[in-house]
Formats: C-alpha cells, structure tokens, sequence
C-alpha cells in the first residue's frame, strides 16, 4: 500500500515538473514578441519563478522515499503542486493565444485602414478620423486644421518613367510627409496622388508653417536615384499644398466643410503656378 501511495506520489510530482516546463514555452515565446520595457522585465521574472518552482518540485520528490507515505493525507502536497503546475500552464497558454488573436486582430484591422502602396491611412480611415478630431475640437474649443497635399505633374512622371516608377514616388512621398510631421498628425492617402494630414490642435497660421516645411523637404528631397543603364536622371518632385482650418464663428461649419476649403485652396495653389501653399483665408499666396 505504501509503495502504491509513492508512486502516485512521484507521479503526481513528475507530470507537475512537466507542466511547469511546458509553462516555458508560451512564456518565452510572449517574451520573444513583446518589445523591451516593464511588460517584457515581469513575464521573465514570471519565467524565473517558474524555474524555482520547478526546482522545488525536484527538490521535494528528493526528499521523499516509500517510507514517508503512510496514507492517502500524505498526498495532499503533491497533489496541491500538480494543480500549481495546472495552473500556471493554463495561464501562460491561454495568455499566448490571447496575444496571438489580439494581434491577428491588429493585424487585420489595420489592413483595412491602411494603403497597400504608400503605408499611410486610406480614405476608409478618414471619415472616422476627421470626424473625432472635429468632434473634440468643437468640444473642447480647440484650433484644428488640415492641408491637402498634391504632387505637380505627377502624370509626366508616369508618362516618361513608368507606373512602377510613380509608384515609388508616392512611397517615399508617403515617407518625407511622415517624417516632417508630427506624431499627433493623421496622414492619409485622399485620393489618387493627393494627401491629407490632419492636424489637431493646430491653428491654420501653424499649419501654414508646417506645411511650408513639408513643402521645402519634398523639393529637396531626392525620391528616385538616378539609373545610369536605363538613362534615367534622379527624380525630384514639387507639391502643391491647400491649407483650411475649423472656423468658430461659424455654428454650421463641419469636418468635410475643412476639406472642402482646403480642396479649394489646394486649386488656388494650382492655379498660381504650383510649389506653394495657399491658405483657404484669403487664399494668400505662401510660395
């Protein structure tokens, strides 16, 4: 009887050592996903308490041989560690799958809020986007403003290059705009090779400014290396930027309302002979 009991015993504490091993598996792998920071230190030290507990199980299975187990009371302990072990294999199992769905589900929505081709927000996210930042702008009285951004004689481009060529264009476009703006602002792809950024708290004469930087790095900036076989010079761009922002004064004034001025004097800009920024107040020309 007492050697049956022991060999349940060690049983018990064998299967509760291979759970707490298993435990490392989803650990290290959460570990491997997570970035440095507070969250990653706590699931390793998690991983270090796993590894004690582990040698506390060997360390008590050690201790204990068939003329230790008396009755079936002897077996609480190891029965108390096997649903330890129990636990923290579903705990850390289930937190991986939990990682995993939660980032398919990223994944995901961000596909479908992002343009395949420049890597910025498409026109799915805007209506969203620009309608929250109005909202609290409104609410909270705050300035906002937008600049809608569109490349000169883009179709020359494709025209002498090449649509792979554009493409790559509107990619590094997508890069310098990104680069040159903040944080907080909200770049999206508007249409075709026109581009919006949305600017929270930011007053139009600010946005001027910004855009005006923007507007400069672009000119300056080389977007396709020259390709000596194929005589192709490096390419270099101009933009032509339109600059709206939120009136308060006006009660019936709306998010599309912004756009729409800012459309506006994006065609002024256009018009004046592109490579400047126009402000939708008094379309003044910021060449």
């Amino acid at each position: 009887m007492q050697n049956n009991l022991f060999w349940i015993e060690i049983g018990l504490i064998i299967v509760g050592i291979i759970l707490l091993g298993m435990s490392l598996v989803p650990v290290r792998a959460i570990i491997q996903q997570l970035p440095a920071g507070k969250v990653r230190a706590r699931w390793k030290i998690l991983s270090i308490f796993i590894f004690i507990f582990l040698a506390g199980y060997i360390r008590y299975s050690l201790l204990h041989s068939p003329g230790t187990i008396h009755s079936l009371a002897d077996l609480v302990v190891p029965g108390i560690f096997l649903g330890g072990a129990i636990f923290v294999f579903m705990v850390c199992s289930l937190s991986l799958e939990t990682a995993i769905d939660l980032r398919r589900i990223f994944l995901l929505e961000r596909e479908t809020i992002t343009d395949p081709l420049m890597g910025i927000y498409n026109r799915r996210y805007l209506d969203r986007r620009l309608l929250e930042e109005f909202q609290r702008a409104r609410r909270y009285e705050l300035p906002f403003s937008v600049f809608l951004l569109d490349i000169d004689f883009f179709k020359k481009i494709n025209d002498t290059y090449g649509h792979q060529i554009g493409d790559m264009v509107l990619k590094k476009l997508a890069t310098v705009i990104v680069d040159s703006v903040r944080e907080l602002d909200v770049v999206i792809r508007y249409g075709g090779e026109e581009i919006l950024v949305i600017l929270p708290n930011t007053q139009v004469a600010n946005a001027v400014e910004l855009a005006q930087r923007v507007r400069q790095k672009v000119k300056e900036t080389m977007l396709v290396e020259p390709d000596q076989k194929k005589y192709r010079p490096a390419i270099y761009i101009t933009v032509s930027i339109g600059v709206a922002g939120y009136r308060f004064s006006d009660e019936l004034d709306t998010a599309r309302g912004v756009v729409e001025r800012a459309d506006q004097a994006l065609y002024q800009a256009k018009h004046q002979g592109r490579n400047r920024v126009v402000s939708s107040t008094g379309y003044d020309n910021l060449s």
